[in-house]
């Protein structure tokens, strides 16, 4: 995983404070992951959130019968798409569900 380190060198700036340094360490293969893995995981909020909203829309009757396939239908190629992409970028699930601290995880676990 890419990371900052914070390198306090002992040499002094201007005003007596110690100097930083930053440095970033990266390996290539671990940003690509990473980055892959924050993508995939908004795209996956969002069709999380684009499901929900549909299934509201059908409950209260809004959506004809004709609309109510095509969207099933299409939910489920997104979410096969989504599981593609995910195996493509060696992914589970479960990594998509990023840990917010004392928040909770982003994705709902239900």
């Amino acid at each position: 995983m890419s990371r900052i380190d914070d390198d306090r060198s002992h040499d002094r700036c201007d005003g007596g404070r110690p100097a930083t340094q930053w440095r970033l360490n990266t390996d290539p293969e671990a940003v690509e992951r990473d980055l892959s893995r924050l993508v995939l995981t908004l795209v996956e909020l969002i069709r999380q959130l684009v499901e929900r909203q549909c299934i509201r829309r059908m409950d209260q009757g809004d959506l004809s019968d004709e609309q109510v396939e095509t969207l099933g239908l299409t939910l489920m190629r997104l979410e096969e798409a989504m599981t593609e992409l995910c195996d493509r970028f060696g992914l589970s699930p479960s990594d998509l569900n990023l840990d917010l601290g004392p928040l909770g995880t982003l994705l709902p676990t239900d």
